[in-house]
């Protein structure tokens, strides 16, 4: 059966009394979501400790982290580790996005640790993969974005990879107001799912969350969401607004 997800990722954005008054609004439209979405909203790392206090019991919707680091503690400046996440009751965490990629200089070995720490945690990694323009008018895109999966996931067990949110990302669609088009999602969607299969099974393939983002808004969201192999949508600017994440995540037919 197809999954239907949405995720909101609320970047480097709001000071806390703007974070707060978006949870208030998106908490008075619970009753309004559609209950059958996995619903996730991955707020700054400093905010997520006073969220989890505040969505105790509220079983709607979940947390994720931005970010997250390969070990449990240490002398790491800075970072989180998976098990502090856990320790607030954080159930997902981003991994490979774009930014984190290009200004962070995160590669493939050290997503593969990050990916595998949360997993070590019982966390779901919402695992990032995506294309800069010159490579999709270079025609390699298929084999760019396959590269990025097998070398940071393909080291999983069957178990594990089923409990990954992988989200296809094209670089040239996040935050320029292009979107590539619901055929072109689609395309890179099946086959990141028949890749899947491939190596893991198909049962696997079936059931691993696939889902788009890059500029996905209200007015797009249904024709991306009603393709076979897109599960739902990781959605960045359009989740700080309230009314339009609930237009998101009641878009799947």
């Amino acid at each position: 059966m197809k999954r239907k997800i949405v995720a909101g990722n609320w970047k480097m954005n709001l000071n806390y009394n703007e974070a707060k008054d978006l949870l208030k609004k998106l908490i008075e439209y619970k009753d309004k979501f559609d209950t059958t979405t996995e619903l996730i909203i991955c707020p700054p790392t400093l905010y997520l400790s006073a969220f989890a206090e505040v969505l105790n019991g509220h079983d709607w919707v979940s947390l994720g982290a931005q970010n997250s680091y390969t070990v449990d503690n240490g002398a790491f400046t800075g970072e989180v580790s998976p098990s502090q996440l856990k320790s607030l009751g954080i159930k997902y965490g981003i991994v490979g996005h774009s930014e984190r990629r290009e200004f962070f200089n995160e590669d493939y070995t050290l997503l593969s640790k990050k990916v595998k720490a949360l997993l070590h945690h019982g966390l779901s990694p919402i695992f990032c993969c995506g294309e800069q323009l010159q490579v999709r008018d270079s025609n390699v895109y298929k084999e760019f974005v396959m590269k990025q999966i097998e070398a940071s996931l393909f080291g999983l067990k069957a178990d594990e990879i089923e409990k990954v949110i992988i989200a296809y990302e094209p670089i040239w669609a996040i935050g320029t107001g292009k979107t590539a088009t619901a055929e072109q999602a689609q395309e890179i969607h099946a086959l990141i799912r028949s890749r899947i299969s491939k190596e893991f099974g198909e049962k696997v393939g079936a059931n691993v969350g696939i889902i788009y983002g890059g500029s996905c808004k209200p007015d797009n969201a249904k024709e991306l969401f009603a393709q076979k192999d897109i599960d739902g949508g990781l959605i960045g600017g359009a989740s700080l607004n309230a009314d339009d994440f609930l237009a998101i995540a009641n878009s799947f037919e």
